[in-house]
């Protein structure tokens, strides 16, 4: 299918591998300009070459600096942010509930939805003045069916369709 993208500049996270990685791909070849953000040198390293007109920058999206900076570096790229992929996500553990530790708990909610709301934060306001954006989060069949064992994952998935709804009554026209 091709998406008309030419004019846009796009952040895709977690964009060095996988489901990212194809994103990003897609849309600079339907016409954006895209810069993408992993927590991995490898991935990065192997992304830029292959695609060496992308943008990359490493970034752990959990940390709301790191995010910060990434928008900084985006925008200073391609001198506008008005697509955001918000991709990045972890696992998390596979356990009961009673197995399930403290920094389990907060490193999956933090990866799969602390991200997604810092991300979110740095490129409104960027979309706010071009008077456009487009912002799509990924969630997953979790999110919206019960996933047993898999707490924190399910409860990150689930609570992204709520901030993307919320989101869509908040920013939309």
């Amino acid at each position: 299918m091709k998406v008309h993208c030419e004019g846009r500049c796009a952040v895709v996270t977690a964009g060095g591998s996988g489901i990212g990685q194809v994103i990003a791909k897609t849309l600079h070849e339907n016409g954006a300009r895209v810069f993408i953000c992993d927590i991995k040198d490898e991935y990065l390293s192997r992304f830029s070459a292959a695609y060496p007109s992308i943008g990359v920058f490493k970034a752990d999206v959990s940390n709301s600096h790191d995010v910060e900076l990434l928008f900084k570096a985006a925008y200073s790229e391609m001198g506008n942010v008005d697509i955001l992929v918000n991709n990045a996500g972890i696992a998390g553990p596979t356990k009961r509930i009673e197995e399930i530790s403290d920094s389990e708990w907060r490193r999956t909610i933090s990866v799969d939805l602390d991200s997604q709301f810092y991300c979110i934060r740095s490129a409104v306001p960027l979309m706010r003045a071009l008077g456009r954006g487009s912002i799509i989060n990924i969630s997953s069949t979790a999110g919206r069916l019960a996933f047993p064992l898999r707490l924190p994952y399910a409860t990150a998935k689930r609570a992204i369709i709520g901030l993307t709804d919320t989101l869509a009554m908040e920013l939309g026209p």
